[in-house]
C-alpha cells in the first residue's frame, strides 16, 4: 500500500472516529437536557424546584444544599418545599427554617409548601418560613411543642452489681444521668430549657403567620391537627394537593401554562459507600457517638 493511501486511511478514520464521536455527543447532550430532574439544565425560564424533606429532621446541611443549588438557578422562577416529616432536632428545624426565610429575602422567589401525610412539629416550624402552606384535609400537622426524653437503666446496673462513679464540678453537670432518678432541681432546670424552646417555636409560628402569640399558645400544647382543622385555626392557607402548590407556586411567578419540575435525584447507596463509611447520609442511623443521650426535639410521636 502505497504512502498517499495510508495516509488517507488514516484520515478516514480519524474523521470517521471524530464525526460519531460528535453525534454521540449530540445524543447525550438532547438526552441531558430532556430530562426532567435534578441534572436538567434547561433554557427554560419556566421551572419550579421542588426539595423534599422527609422523615425525621436530624440535620440541615443536605436540605439547604439543595435550597442554594437549585432555588438559585436562574431558570428557577420558585420553590416547593414536598414536606413529609413529623419534625424532628430542635436546631436543625430552626436552622432550615431559617434558611429558607433567607432565600425568600436574598432571591424574591416564592416558596410554596405541600404537606403529605405529616408535617408535624420540626415539619411544621420549618413551613411556617414559606409564602403559603397548602395542606391535604387530612394532612396531619401542627404538634407545636418541644420533647426530651432518655432511658434509665439506673436499675439494670445495680442488678448487675455495676457502680456509677461520677466526679463533677457542680450540681447539674450530670443533670439527665442515665443511671439515677431525676431530681427536683434537675426536672425544674429542664423544664425551663423546654419552657424556651417552646416560646421559639411560639414565636416563629405567629411572626411567619401573623398570629397573636396568645392564640398560638393556645394550640401549642403538642396536639396534632388535620389539615382541615389547621385551615380553621389559621395555620395553614390553603386545601389542596401538591399539585394545586405547583400551580400556585407557577401562578405566584408569573409562569404561563405548565411549568417545568426540576428536582434532586435522590443519593442511591452503593457498597463503595458502606466500604466508605459515607452511608449516614441515605441511612436512618446516626453514627455520632459525641452527642448527648438528650436530645431536645421539634417532634410529634
Amino acid at each position: 500500500m502505497s504512502m498517499k493511501r495510508s495516509t488517507l486511511l488514516l484520515w478516514v478514520i480519524g474523521g470517521g472516529g471524530i464525526f460519531v464521536f460528535f453525534i454521540f455527543c449530540l445524543l447525550a447532550f438532547a438526552y441531558y437536557f430532556s430530562m426532567d430532574g435534578p441534572s436538567s439544565l434547561s433554557f427554560s425560564g419556566n421551572q419550579v424546584a421542588v426539595l423534599d424533606l422527609e422523615g425525621t429532621i436530624t440535620d440541615s446541611r443536605d436540605f439547604v444544599g439543595q435550597l442554594k443549588e437549585y432555588g438559585n438557578r436562574p431558570s428557577v422562577r420558585s420553590v416547593v418545599i414536598r414536606i413529609n416529616s413529623p419534625g424532628g432536632g430542635v436546631a436543625a428545624s430552626q436552622e432550615i427554617y431559617e434558611a429558607v426565610k433567607k432565600f425568600r429575602a436574598d432571591s424574591n422567589k416564592k416558596v410554596i409548601v405541600s404537606m403529605a401525610s405529616v408535617a408535624a412539629s420540626g415539619g411544621y416550624y420549618v413551613a411556617c418560613a414559606a409564602d403559603r402552606i397548602f395542606a391535604n384535609p387530612a394532612s396531619i400537622t401542627g404538634s407545636i411543642g418541644v420533647i426530651a426524653q432518655w432511658y434509665n437503666f439506673g436499675d439494670l446496673l445495680r442488678w448487675a452489681k455495676m457502680q456509677d462513679i461520677v466526679i463533677k464540678t457542680g450540681d447539674f453537670k450530670d443533670a439527665g444521668s442515665s443511671t439515677r432518678p431525676l431530681t427536683d432541681a434537675e426536672k425544674e432546670y429542664f423544664q425551663s430549657i423546654i419552657d424556651s424552646m417552646l416560646d421559639q417555636f411560639v414565636s416563629a409560628v405567629a411572626s411567619s403567620r401573623n398570629m397573636e402569640e396568645e392564640d398560638v399558645r393556645n394550640l401549642a400544647d403538642g396536639r396534632v391537627f388535620t389539615g382541615q382543622e389547621a385551615k380553621e385555626n389559621g395555620l395553614v392557607d390553603e386545601l389542596g394537593t401538591y399539585q394545586d402548590a405547583i400551580d400556585e407556586a407557577a401562578r405566584m411567578a408569573g409562569i404561563p401554562g405548565d411549568p417545568r419540575i426540576i428536582r434532586p435525584v435522590r443519593k442511591s447507596l452503593t457498597i463503595l459507600d458502606l466500604l466508605l463509611g459515607d452511608a449516614k447520609s441515605v441511612l436512618p442511623v446516626n453514627s455520632d457517638r459525641s452527642e448527648s443521650h438528650i436530645r431536645f426535639e421539634y417532634l410529634w410521636r
